[in-house]
């Protein structure tokens, strides 16, 4: 058995994490269970910040899909939410012996030729690997990422302990049911381990934002890119941020190129960049976005597209059965019409700033955790009538929402989000967004999301 094949398959790596994952997860979601079981009190607060230092010292795959799902209202509770919300991306970076080792597994023992240079020290380093910085023998500067020694085994382990604590919150609270959730998760995650997958999709945004301006997409060199290693240009920028002080007008800037940069890809391609994160992207002095890390993205089917431009005009026009019809579309069934009521309730929050046309902040209110009061409401309201079990499809596209709305509100942007969303959609038609995504797939190799 191969390096590689080592990865995919080792049933040691598997048993190794299951010990670890199980003692720091399994055991919180067990005393959880256990008061509930003898009708002890339980300090939901105090629970929620034990399972968070658990997941915080695992980092991988886990830890990103906390900070996931503390972005998605209503799939965890508000203390686990506020909780996981303070994990961070960042993982302590592997050395230089695991880098030799894994561009030797992947290029061979005589790797170092290919480069003029390669920094023994990681650049960054996130939830499944590290990036080092290269040079090229034409003098180019590189990004060279290294998935982390047997991922795929860390991640089936994972996924089986996300299963306990989702089966756990679900008996003490019905109102979600996360079931589609935690089928999205498992494979966009297991997507995320393909790195020649992450390189066609970094080919298709290359594509898309050809005639963007504002933003910038690294470009792949595929002799020097393997399951495991993902070779791309290396594009100077700095983090957001930096630019929460600058003046309104340089902030206005960043928030309209990041508006583009997921949105266009949505709307015109029924693509999205599933992880708005903060480090996953950095901004260039003119203000223009580089946009990194493209293992966590979407295809939708254009009526998809559709339903999410189609409840806009619903609850602009206060059209009930245009609404109704969208939820169908995405997939929620057996809605009565006080579910739809609530399931209203935040759609008009999310679709708000699209509605005045004004320059406005993404969210009048101000608040510590964004759209916290509303998800509060609605969950509360989800509760009280018998739950619901949401669509795979909406846990990246309400991920996305809400990130970017973050984004734009440490940026405190004053931006006329109407009229950016109505450049998009005014000229939308269902048959040429499958025509322009069929052609731009096909292009890049990328195929559908599952």
């Amino acid at each position: 058995m191969n390096a590689k094949q080592g990865d995919k398959h080792s049933l040691g790596g598997r048993v190794k994490r299951y010990a670890k994952v199980s003692t720091a997860v399994g055991g919180a979601a067990t005393r959880f269970a256990g008061k509930r079981f003898f009708g002890l009190p339980v300090d939901k607060d105090e629970h929620a910040a034990e399972l968070t230092a658990a997941l915080g010292t695992l980092k991988g795959p886990l830890m990103k899909v906390a900070q996931i799902l503390a972005t998605v209202p209503d799939v965890l509770p508000e203390e686990y939410a506020l909780q996981l919300a303070r994990l961070q991306s960042g993982a302590p970076s592997m050395g230089w012996a695991f880098a030799k080792r894994r561009m030797a597994a992947e290029l061979g023992p005589r790797w170092q030729e290919m480069f003029a240079s390669f920094e023994h020290a990681a650049a960054a380093a996130a939830s499944l690997g590290q990036v080092h910085r290269a040079t090229g023998h034409d003098g180019r500067m590189l990004a060279c990422k290294l998935q982390y020694p047997d991922m795929a085994s860390v991640v089936e382990a994972d996924l089986r302990q996300l299963k306990l604590v989702f089966s756990v919150y679900r008996r003490s609270n019905p109102a979600i049911d996360p079931r589609e959730i935690h089928t999205e998760l498992s494979v966009r995650l297991h997507e995320e381990l393909d790195y020649r997958r992450e390189a066609r999709n970094m080919d298709l945004f290359n594509r898309i934002h050809r005639d963007e301006a504002g933003v910038h997409v690294p470009k792949t060199l595929p002799d020097l890119c393997t399951d495991r290693l993902l070779t791309m240009s290396w594009l100077d920028g700095i983090p957001l941020l930096d630019f929460v002080d600058k003046p309104i007008k340089a902030r206005n800037a960043v928030a309209l190129n990041m508006f583009r940069a997921w949105y266009l890809p949505f709307y015109c391609y029924g693509v999205l960049h599933g992880d708005p994160h903060l480090g996953n992207y950095t901004v260039r002095a003119d203000h223009s976005i580089n946009l990194l890390d493209f293992g966590c993205i979407r295809v939708f089917k254009p009526v998809f597209i559709g339903a999410v431009i189609k409840l806009y005009k619903a609850l602009r026009d206060d059209d009930r059965e245009l609404a109704v019809h969208a939820y169908e579309t995405w997939g929620f069934r057996d809605l009565s019409r006080e579910m739809i009521e609530v399931l209203d309730h935040w759609a008009r929050f999310l679709y708000g700033p699209l509605m005045e046309d004004r320059a406005r902040t993404i969210q009048m209110k101000k608040g510590v955790m964004y759209g916290a009061e509303v998800a509060a409401k609605v969950h509360k309201e989800l509760r009280r009538l018998g739950g619901v079990k949401p669509p795979r499809e909406f846990l990246l596209m309400d991920r996305a929402a809400i990130g970017l709305g973050s984004v734009f509100m440490h940026l405190k942007a004053e931006v006329n989000w109407h009229r950016l969303f109505h450049g998009l959609i005014d000229s939308f038609d269902e048959t040429a967004l499958g025509q322009n995504q069929k052609k731009a797939l096909k292009m890049a190799g990328v195929p559908a999301s599952e």
